[in-house]
């Protein structure tokens, strides 16, 4: 299965930039399944109806949240009514939608999606790790699905990479969202799950993480209440990264990161 992942979609810049590249880009790529992170599409902060509409119809299979996923008030009703939209798992019970989807691709093939968020320097939610094991072991590799992917939205590496330590092996990808800065060390792990510590964002890169970098850079000079934080708006890099697995065993085979327009150095898969 050639699965893509792409980070967090940050305010119209990365929700035009998505739109537009995406089914390209799918294309190109010969890509059996889209996820992407979209808990920033909205202005940086939470995502409309609306907007997954446009997300699932330029080819994105699954969307994922984080702690901006009630941002928009309008998701709470939605989200119960759209499955391939996911909130965190490790939600309290009785939180409105689900932690995880199950895509079936047009031949058959299943995957497995779980959205996670950490706890370090972030909401102190339910545990991460048994929530999602709970859910790789409802749904084993090999038997019950041919693929698993969990975003793990985090903001400690620390964090991410234990995360991607505990289930080597038992998934085909751990990747790590929240922090809309690409790392460098995507790679498969010995027991043959792929990794990347954070997929980075899509969205404009001349910018502090992704917001007008006037206003979120004068909060560090003066620890007093700034203008209301806005995405930038100049031309969007979509990040992410491309996973190759094997239907048998569900496990990793290659992975490469995708960088797309905007300003940052390109990165164009070749697995």
């Amino acid at each position: 299965m050639r699965i893509l992942f792409l980070g967090d979609v940050v305010g119209r810049a990365g929700r035009d930039a998505l739109t537009d590249r995406l089914p390209g880009i799918r294309a190109r790529l010969a890509a059996d399944l889209v996820i992407v992170n979209g808990e920033n599409a909205s202005h940086g902060f939470g995502l409309a109806p609306e907007m997954a509409r446009a997300f699932f119809l330029a080819g994105t299979d699954v969307i994922t949240l984080g702690n901006h996923s009630w941002d928009r008030k309008e998701l709470v009703p939605y989200i119960g009514d759209e499955p391939r939209i996911i909130r965190p798992a490790n939600y309290p019970p009785g939180t409105p939608g689900a932690g995880h989807f199950v895509a079936v691709l047009a031949d058959g093939r299943k995957a497995l999606v779980i959205n996670a968020m950490g706890r370090l320097f972030m909401e102190l939610l339910d545990d991460p790790f048994r929530a999602v094991q709970a859910l790789v072991q409802a749904h084993p590799m090999g038997r019950a699905v041919q693929a698993s992917v969990i975003d793990f939205h985090a903001e400690a590496t620390s964090e991410k990479q234990s995360m991607a330590t505990s289930f080597d092996g038992l998934v085909s990808l751990v990747i790590g969202t929240h922090t809309h800065v690409p790392s460098a060390d995507h790679r498969v792990l010995p027991g043959g799950t792929a990794y990347m510590t954070d997929a980075g964002m899509c969205g404009d890169y001349d910018s502090v993480i992704g917001m007008q970098k006037a206003t979120a850079s004068i909060r560090f000079w003066r620890k007093l209440p700034a203008e209301k934080l806005a995405p930038a708006d100049g031309p969007a890099t979509l990040s992410g990264l491309l996973v190759v697995t094997d239907d048998t065993t569900g496990l990793a085979t290659a992975c490469a990161p995708l960088r797309d327009g905007g300003g940052l150095a390109q990165a164009w898969p070749t697995i």
